[in-house]
């Protein structure tokens, strides 16, 4: 299993359930390392979404504390049954404390990580600190709005 997030520099993710940085480079590398494949998220992160409704194209798994369906997804309360309807090739995508429960169960985490440091409310494990893991590849810095931001793949050692 993998994990995708958008950090700043203090590993801030979002504030007020919104996302910190909208880049289009950071949104395509999205799209095409979830397209077609099985993405875990939160109910809150749905919220998000056009129309609250699932990213079309990919088979989502939302984690929710209600017993309703969800249109367009399928539903779990546990990490035992998210895990078991995934399989190892899903991608965590959010929010906070989905990713807190389920990095020990990711091998790999595509980080944009933005050289910017908004105020935050919701925050990624700082995984340059975490002695599980460590940078596997880097690529170039770029800007975008005024922003530089770089992708680093993380690795669990």
């Amino acid at each position: 299993m993998e994990a995708i997030v958008c950090i700043s520099e203090n590993w801030g993710i979002g504030l007020d359930g919104q996302l910190l940085f909208h880049l289009s480079a950071d949104m395509k590398r999205f799209r095409t390392l979830t397209l077609g494949k099985t993405v875990l998220l939160g109910s809150r992160t749905l919220a998000t979404f056009p129309e609250g409704k699932p990213l079309p194209d990919r088979r989502c798994i939302v984690f929710t504390r209600s017993a309703d369906a969800i249109e367009g997804a399928e539903v779990a309360h546990t990490v035992d049954e998210a895990l078991a309807l995934a399989g190892s090739d899903a991608i965590v995508i959010g929010g906070a404390s989905i990713y807190t429960l389920l990095l020990p169960y990711c091998e790999r985490v595509k980080v944009t990580k933005v050289f910017a440091s908004p105020k935050a409310d919701s925050f990624f494990p700082n995984l340059d600190t975490h002695p599980d893991w460590r940078v596997d590849a880097k690529g170039e810095v770029m800007e975008e709005n005024g922003l530089k931001f770089q992708f680093i793949d993380y690795v669990k050692k």
